[in-house]
């Protein structure tokens, strides 16, 4: 169980520096459990979507939205790290694993849609985001080890949406535009998209499959 669990983690150079295995030893020292930060997880993204859905009333929310992402990330990074390095991994870890992901996804590229008037887009990144990671986990059914290459995985996707938020903050004391948050939303729309075909390109080399 647990060497499956090491072999489908996202790569992160982040969980290998001092400061993320230090917290992780603090958070070992509660009974807080892996299940229970991933929710934690779902919170702050609740709380960085309310505030980028009102954002173009208030500029600090698109501060606080980019906070909340970075903390969403911290979720998903330490509840790993706690289950493994712990062992407090149950089985119910892969669902609170997965699950919770495509929530947060969801909430914070609905809430940009909405704050940038192309509700549309916001859903479109939100399926093709949630596209990618069902592709990843088929090859994992499949038997393959999980796919997690870009240009638009999860830490890609987050990473772009952070700095559209920071940009759009700095945009709004120029200006009512919109542009920094709705580029970035675009770019994780397309980037996802192809991340996708990549990702369904990579299984079926492995399966042997060869195109019609």
């Amino acid at each position: 169980m647990e060497t499956n669990e090491r072999m489908n983690r996202r790569p992160l150079a982040s969980r290998d520096r001092h400061w993320a295995a230090a917290v992780t030893q603090l958070l070992l020292r509660t009974p807080i459990t892996p299940n229970q930060i991933s929710v934690l997880g779902v919170a702050f993204s609740g709380l960085g979507a309310w505030a980028l859905a009102g954002a173009a009333n208030a500029p600090w929310s698109y501060l606080l939205g980019a906070l909340a992402i970075q903390l969403r990330l911290l979720c998903n990074m330490f509840d790993g790290m706690v289950a493994v390095e712990g062992k407090r991994g149950s089985s119910a870890g892969p669902l609170y694993n997965e699950v919770p992901d495509r929530i947060e996804d969801t909430f914070f590229m609905v809430a940009i849609g909405y704050a940038v008037d192309m509700s549309w887009l916001g859903f479109v990144a939100a399926l093709f985001a949630m596209f990618t990671a069902y592709i990843r986990v088929l090859g994992g059914s499949l038997g393959l080890a999980q796919d997690f290459r870009g240009p638009m995985a999860k830490q890609h996707r987050m990473a772009v949406l952070t700095l559209g938020c920071l940009a759009a903050g700095v945009e709004s004391y120029l200006g009512s535009t919109h542009y920094c948050l709705l580029l970035a939303l675009a770019v994780v729309a397309l980037g996802s998209a192809l991340t996708a075909v990549r990702r369904i390109l990579a299984i079926s080399a492995q399966l042997g499959i060869r195109p019609s």
